[in-house]
């Protein structure tokens, strides 16, 4: 793979296009972009028959993003929705949701085991470690198996450089927030190193009660056996507190009085995952690694969506929860890519073993609620308080050992010489052992499911493709699901706990036609993907009055929209024009609750779903003038459509248009740069919903007011002098 110097920024990463590598201010080298993640192997984007976007590491190290979805938002058609404190929830392809339908990678490898998926899991990446970052939009299960059907999200850590290089920094907001970072290495004969840390600090910020910290420290030590093998090792461990300061009502959000109704909620994360990788490299034609990998996952939480309560009904008290969800993983992954002369084929083949123990409990607090004033059943909540822990009331109590195998393969090949064909499976075989303390059960669910794909590449000129693909996805429930306790069951309510046994795995048939086009010799880049998504046995949270939620595996939905991306660099390349974004509409096609009128939960067929965006986007004007070397500038648009709150389609939010402005200057190693974020001081929030109920009242995850972040950062690199 090409390292590219010279940047889409960001977003465009125009999956077709071409990455561009700059030797000077005013001469560029025009190179295809290479991609991993849609096929597993290195792939020109021509050859990819997959809507996909690269991140490069010019634009990352300009965002100077504080979290992750700084960048990730960058690339056409994905929307990662910023919870606070780094958390997040996503939606390419989907609502924004927490569920189970992204897969995140790191260097290719899961973060989290099938099974045990968590929306915050990005939260414990470096963002100083990050060389690239790919995205793929759409289902890949016929490659990397479940989870992986709304998008794919790769994170690429930095290799070892050939020489010694070292960066340092430190950056800070006005709202109390600072992070210290730091990273570098060498290649000292055939040993190469890479380290990088971070670690962050938020206290006293706009909003009460919204401290965190996190520590991230990253290695990587490769040995160049010979030139044919090489043995890669990389750790990561991370640590991460931060307080949970929930949502705000809806008069709290519009007078700005960021309070939030807890003092208590949290949530906390330890993390550690390591990996030794083997490659070697048999022939210019053929290449094989198999990894060996270990995780150690803790996750604590009170957390501030945990807390049930009614304005209707005993408004005056509430509960809520703590739990905890802990896990390791022993596996292993092996692949082999083999090219032949005949039709230009290229197989790759594949297959994982992963063994992850997990524990889960999860038990009530009582609590009282503080109301505002207001008539009965609008109150809205001043604070809550807890009136008493119950470790005896449990809500969840398991534990199980998760067998995960799967075998993969896909082949492509040039049966015309402009003309590529893909063609691709995979077979997942998911084992649940578990003994459920709660209703004293113990037994097996299995899943398990295969998985294909199609595509076609036609490549009719140097600066056009087109590209087509059918792809399957499916994704089991999360065994958290299953074994939580049904609302109104268990816990006090004096009935038998039920669970979730029944929970079936929601499967993914998803078509797609798409290409890109090339014009002033590579100055002008233009990407678009149409895709039509049906989604059968979704799991579906459906949100209860007393903000609870029921999950069912029994929707029907569909998927439809158009993703674009352009970029345009000209004024000698001092001047990038970069434009993306989606159309969409998700839609419940068949998910009949009840056929009462006056139910909250009535028929939803042909209503759209929830937090659903109909139109998403993220542009941005980058300046790097040539009168003032080593100076950089942009400014960015992102735009967020309307949509509805609640299931049942009664309220919408407006969305929002927010401005970020970035500018920094590099001298003899040592750069400043500041952002500004949120520019014009939009009162807006990130997300938005309600029960599906007429008097429910909205809650609104709120947005930060204008923020100023400056940075201080020392770039060191020593070149080697030859021998």
């Amino acid at each position: 793979m090409k390292k590219t110097l010279f940047t889409l920024l960001l977003m465009t990463q125009i999956a077709f296009a071409q990455n561009k590598t700059t030797k000077d201010s005013t001469k560029t080298e025009t190179l295809e972009n290479v991609f991993i993640t849609a096929n597993r192997s290195a792939t020109l984007r021509k050859e990819t028959p997959s809507a996909v976007s690269k991140l490069t590491a010019k634009t990352i190290n300009e965002t100077k993003a504080v979290a992750a979805y700084e960048i990730i938002n960058k690339a056409p058609g994905v929307l990662m929705v910023n919870l606070g404190n780094e958390q997040h929830m996503m939606a390419i392809r989907q609502p924004m949701t927490t569920n189970a339908y992204y897969l995140y990678l790191e260097d290719g490898l899961p973060i989290r085991p099938m099974g045990i998926f968590n929306h915050n899991a990005l939260l414990e990446i470096n963002q100083f470690n990050l060389q690239n970052i790919e995205v793929v939009k759409g289902p890949v299960s016929s490659l990397y198996g479940s989870e992986a059907v709304g998008g794919t999200i790769n994170l690429i850590s930095i290799k070892p450089p050939v020489n010694p290089e070292f960066k340092f920094g430190i950056q800070a907001d006005q709202w109390g927030y600072r992070r210290l970072q730091a990273a570098g290495g060498t290649t000292i004969g055939k040993v190469g190193f890479h380290i990088a840390g971070i670690s962050s600090l938020q206290e006293n910020g706009w909003m009460t009660y919204s401290d965190y910290k996190k520590d991230n420290l990253n290695a990587r030590i490769d040995y160049n056996i010979n030139s044919k093998t090489r043995l890669i090792s990389n750790t990561m461990w991370g640590k991460y507190y931060s307080d949970m300061s929930g949502t705000v009502n809806e008069e709290a959000f519009y007078n700005r009085t960021y309070k939030s109704t807890t003092d208590f909620t949290y949530r906390k994360s330890d993390a550690l995952r390591t990996r030794l990788t083997l490659e070697h490299d048999w022939n210019d034609n053929a290449n094989s690694y198999i990894t060996a990998y270990y995780r150690d996952n803790k996750l604590g939480q009170n957390p501030s969506y945990g807390i049930k309560w009614s304005p209707t009904l005993n408004p005056t008290t509430a509960t809520g929860e703590v739990n905890s969800n802990n896990f390791k993983s022993y596996g292993a992954i092996g692949q082999h890519a083999q090219k032949f002369n005949f039709l230009n084929a290229k197989i790759v083949g594949g297959a994982l073993y992963d063994y992850s123990p997990v524990n889960y409990w999860a038990y009530l607090l009582e609590m009282k609620a503080n109301l505002n004033p207001g008539a009965p059943g609008k109150q809205t909540v001043n604070y809550y308080e807890i009136t008493a822990e119950r470790p005896d009331v449990k809500l969840a109590d398991y534990t199980a050992d998760i067998f995960n195998k799967a075998a993969y393969a896909q082949l492509s090949f040039n049966p015309l010489e402009k003309l590529l064909i893909t063609t691709g499976a995979r077979y997942d075989n998911l084992k649940v052992n578990y003994n459920n303390a709660l209703d004293h059960s113990s037994g097996t669910k299995i899943y398990d499911k295969p998985t294909f794909k199609v595509g076609v590449n036609y490549n009719p000129f140097e600066s056009t493709g087109f590209y087509g693909n059918y792809a399957q996805g499916f994704a089991p429930p999360g065994i958290t699901s299953i074994f939580r306790a049904k609302p109104g069951t268990g816990g006090t309510t004096g009935k038998p706990a039920e669970f979730y046994y029944n929970l079936e795995p929601a499967t993914f048939d998803n078509y797609e036609i798409g290409g890109w086009l090339s014009f002033l010799k590579g100055k002008l880049n233009f990407d678009y993907a149409f895709y039509y998504m049906e989604g059968k046995n979704e799991l579906l949270s459906v949100r209860l009055p007393d903000n609870s939620t029921d999950y069912r595996s029994v929707g029907e939905t569909r998927h439809k929209g158009v993703e674009f991306g352009g970029n345009y660099n000209f004024l000698s390349n001092q001047l990038n024009i970069r434009f993306g974004g989606t159309v969409a509409e998700h839609t419940f096609i068949d998910f009949a609750v009840s056929d009462k009128p006056t139910d909250a939960l009535q028929n939803l067929n042909g209503k759209e779903m929830p937090q659903a965006p109909r139109w998403s986007g993220n542009s941005e004007i980058s300046y790097y003038p040539n009168w003032f070397p080593k100076f950089r500038t942009s400014f960015e648009w992102q735009t967020v459509g309307n949509y509805y709150q609640d299931q049942v389609n009664t309220v919408k939010y407006a969305g929002y248009d927010i401005f970020n402005f970035r500018a920094g200057y590099e001298w003899k190693g040592i750069e400043i740069y500041g952002n500004v974020i949120n520019l014009t001081d939009k009162l807006y929030a990130y997300n938005v919903s309600r029960a599906n109920t007429a008097s429910s009242q909205p809650t609104y995850t709120a947005a930060a007011p204008r923020t100023f972040l400056i940075g201080l950062q020392y770039n060191f690199s020593l070149k080697k002098q030859p021998k």
